[in-house]
């Protein structure tokens, strides 16, 4: 395996007809990249193959040809279509033998759940000569590590608790060790800055002088990836000789990257990695110790569901009225009778939840979200009321899409304009 300095190039296979199908997705690939990336492994390349022997033995072939070591996710269990054992075996140019140890965990596995080994789980204990065996700790079916000369094929269940235990466990110490005989000990890591109220090309060029900066060499990079309805996000990756390193080139470019992100679009960076705008929100009322009430027509409380995602909400989160007919709004709300998709209705709402549930502050949302016009405005035209402590306002809207999708962008648009009005109400907010 020593080749001087180079990384150990890893490759990942996934099997299954059903990915192929789209009938569901490949959350395995994408762990697998993360973990790989942040210990400093290299992944050029994913491949998908349905479960037919003939593709999956040239899928097999076709990345150890140019990887030097390969991650095979599914194919394991105890049906026909589980040929993944049998597959490794036509690559290794060897037979398959039944492990009698393996037949008697499974055995015992069954027996301990009260119920009897079906002899189509024998298959599982079928391993190729040669392999040696992760055992199963999660499930039924181990894993299987498969010397093929100076390179290896790990073999995993498609189950995701299944492969990630048996990836830990078992392939990132092996695959580390074979990264350390290379001399190669990089560790890539990456932080993601999250935005909302800017589009992807502005962010891009916004940050177009740096992004140029970086690319004529350096241990950064900067990437854009779309995300829907949760924003655009950016995500920087730092390569160090130890983590301390990585993560010191990260802090610094992240200010960077903050700087200029500030100067150009203004207030957009809501959150870092897994922080949400709703953990967002979370984090300046409990900073300022205020309670919070929503009032949402339009998104049907889909407001309210975001928050309560957050673990330790009712410290905060006083509750809401889904004010969704008309009559509603003005009899339980007090707003004034009149057109309901206003300025005017939307702040009203904000003043009446707050008095409502005696809470600190409230947001409110009330618009159109199609396929019809209302009250003379065209779908996605969505208002947002505001009352921080007797502060009132109003932002107007205007979103894109589908009656789904302008339900779901009006939801997040209205948690971030509370946001940005609690950075200007009080005491400063804490920085995401």
């Amino acid at each position: 395996m020593g080749n001087g300095c180079s990384r150990v190039r890893v490759e990942i296979v996934a099997v299954g007809s059903e990915l192929l199908l789209g009938q569901i997705p490949d959350t395995n690939s994408q762990w697998l990249g993360e973990q790989l990336a942040a210990h400093g492994l290299t992944s050029h390349f994913h491949q998908h193959v349905g479960d037919n022997l003939e593709r999956m033995v040239l899928a097999f072939r076709t990345a150890l040809a140019r990887s030097d070591a390969v991650i095979v996710c599914g194919g394991l269990g105890p049906t026909q279509d589980d040929i993944t054992r049998a597959a490794i075996a036509e690559v290794m140019n060897v037979t398959l033998v039944r492990d009698d140890s393996i037949v008697e965990e499974i055995r015992a596995m069954f027996a301990s759940r009260g119920r009897t080994m079906p002899d189509n789980n024998l298959l599982q204990a079928d391993v190729p000569v040669g392999a040696n065996i992760i055992a199963q700790t999660r499930g039924t079916a181990p894993g299987l590590i498969c010397p093929i000369g100076q390179k290896v094929l790990y073999a995993v269940p498609g189950v995701p608790y299944e492969m990630s235990d048996m990836f830990e466990r078992a392939i990132l110490p092996d695959l580390l060790i074979r990264q350390r005989a290379r001399g190669e000990r990089a560790v890539i890591t990456s932080r993601v800055l999250r935005t909302w109220g800017s589009s992807e090309s502005a962010l891009a060029e916004a940050l177009a002088d740096r992004f140029s900066e970086l690319e004529q060499g350096g241990r950064v990079t900067i990437a854009f990836l779309a995300s829907g309805i949760e924003g655009i996000k950016v995500r920087l990756t730092a390569r160090g000789d130890d983590r301390a390193m990585a993560q010191s080139l990260l802090d610094d470019e992240e200010g960077v990257v903050r700087a200029l992100i500030a100067e150009r679009l203004g207030d957009v960076i809501f959150g870092v990695d897994d922080e949400t705008m709703e953990d967002a929100i979370a984090s300046r009322l409990r900073a300022r110790g205020l309670t919070l009430a929503v009032a949402e027509s339009l998104t049907g409380g889909l407001i309210a569901s975001r928050l309560v995602n957050v673990a330790g909400a009712s410290a905060w989160f006083r509750g809401g009225v889904v004010s969704y007919a008309s009559q509603v709004k003005f009899d339980v709300l007090h707003v004034p009778e009149g057109p309901v998709v206003s300025s005017e209705a939307a702040t009203a709402m904000a003043v009446g939840v707050r008095a409502l549930m005696a809470s600190d502050v409230s947001v409110s949302v009330t618009g159109v979200a199609g396929p019809e016009s209302q009250d003379g405005h065209a779908p996605g035209t969505v208002f947002v009321g505001l009352d921080l402590e007797g502060e009132t306002s109003f932002v107007q809207l205007r979103l894109p899409g589908d009656r789904p999708r302008v339900r779901a962008y009006s939801a997040i648009s209205a948690l971030d304009a509370l946001r940005r009005a609690l950075d200007r109400h009080g005491d400063p907010a804490p920085v995401p």
